[in-house]
């Protein structure tokens, strides 16, 4: 590991496949959350979605990025928007399923008090879905990474998993272990300088209502 960071290549390949995290995550969420709230608060919308997300939600990963390289071909569209698809779906079940849970009360008490739309999901929706999307992208996090390697084993020119692919073919297991154990560590610094801390900050009214 010390020294692949001294040569820069550590770096420039972790940076490759952040990009690709942050990009997938980013569209795998705004996405999935849409089409939860959607077949969450509407009996038709997920009437004619739910089937389309169960199909996306059994389809192996390594079929969809073969697919997404066939069709599009062996570029960034194609890796990116393999892993999105494959996260896609998992975040539309649980985003719809907190959307369900909504307190039917709440929302007929923001529909009383005549609330803007911002304002009731600022503070009506989102503390109840808070649970649920936090989940979400804890997850997402988790299976987002571990595809774009795979994603990157197969037909990018760079980032962890094409290091792995490139250390695994000279049977170097160290290198290999190297750049796993990295990338990990790096998911450990966004889940506990990120995600804890907003999540803490989110949900700092309910230990205040308590």
């Amino acid at each position: 590991m010390w020294a692949e960071t001294v040569d820069g290549l550590l770096l420039h390949h972790m940076t490759m496949t952040l990009g690709r995290v942050v990009a997938a995550f980013a569209i795998a969420m705004g996405v999935g959350t849409a089409l939860g709230l959607v077949m969450g608060r509407s009996r038709k919308g997920d009437l004619w979605l739910g089937p389309w997300v169960t199909v996306f939600l059994n389809i192996p990963a390594l079929v969809v990025i073969v697919l997404c390289y066939l069709w599009i071909g062996l570029n960034e569209l194609a890796a990116i928007l393999a892993v999105s698809i494959n996260k896609t779906a998992m975040v539309a079940v649980m985003v719809r399923e907190g959307t369900r849970a909504l307190d039917p009360a709440l929302d007929d008490l923001s529909t009383a008090y005549r609330m803007p739309r911002w304002t009731r999901a600022r503070h009506v929706i989102w503390p109840q879905l808070q649970p649920h999307m936090f989940a979400a992208m804890r997850n997402g996090v988790a299976i987002i990474w571990k595809i774009v390697l795979v994603v990157e084993f197969l037909g990018r020119p760079n980032g962890i998993g094409f290091q792995i692919h490139l250390y695994f073919q000279l049977f170097e297991t160290g290198y290999v272990l190297a750049y796993a154990f990295s990338f990990v560590a790096l998911m450990l610094v966004v889940e506990y300088a990120l995600f804890a801390r907003w999540e803490k900050r989110s949900t700092a009214w309910r230990r205040l209502a308590a």
